[in-house]
């Protein structure tokens, strides 16, 4: 069982969620197309690619999250560089020490939703990327004394679930949020693209 992890498991993390995002990138902008722009795959692809090469540079766990967190947002890529950039700095300062443990990822991991969410007033039932996000966290949180492994694979499930459920809901952002209960019945993209990230970490992680 993994008790701490470091920069390199974190890089492994991130260089796999790219790779899995990248497989799916026209799936997400096809379901995007249903309700809004339909450019939300390229969007974080794009944004993605620049985390990606950000952390393959760096040699600090600190620092590598702000740098990555700049290169998000320097892509024209949107609310989603933006978001996704947010959510590293975010992590920046949830950091502390080399090897993390149980207790630091899930430190980490709030702090960058914390940062995230003094970006948007989106929260979970407003059929975003939050549906998925707050439940990863708050699986991370609730599963500590599993050990790290368990922690991603319950995060991993309750992002799936949040996606499923945003099938019901009605949009509060975005250009969906313009067609109302005509919504209702398609995934949000942005909750489906970051539960493939999630279970993007359970597999760099394993």
């Amino acid at each position: 069982m993994i008790t701490t992890i470091g920069i390199e498991h974190f890089k492994k993390m991130f260089d796999m969620a790219f790779s899995e995002v990248k497989a799916k990138e026209q799936y997400f902008s096809e379901l995007d197309a249903q309700t809004g722009d339909g450019d939300h795959g390229t969007a974080i692809v794009t944004a993605l690619n620049a985390v990606n090469n950000s952390m393959k540079q760096a040699s600090d766990l600190k620092m590598m999250f702000t740098d990555a967190g700049f290169a998000a947002m320097s892509e024209a890529s949107g609310s989603t560089s933006t978001l996704l950039g947010s959510w590293l700095m975010g992590m920046y300062d949830g950091v502390d020490g080399d090897e993390i443990d149980a207790k630091g990822v899930a430190a980490i991991f709030r702090a960058g939703l914390a940062n995230m969410q003094k970006q948007t007033k989106a929260a979970v039932g407003d059929k975003t990327l939050m549906d998925a996000l707050v439940p990863a966290v708050e699986a991370l949180e609730s599963n500590q004394e599993a050990g790290i492994e368990s922690m991603f694979s319950a995060a991993t499930v309750a992002a799936a679930e949040g996606v499923e459920k945003t099938k019901a809901l009605v949009a509060k952002f975005g250009r969906a949020r313009n067609l109302k209960e005509k919504v209702i019945g398609f995934t949000d993209p942005g909750a489906a693209s970051m539960a493939c990230i999630w279970g993007a970490f359970e597999k760099g992680i394993r």
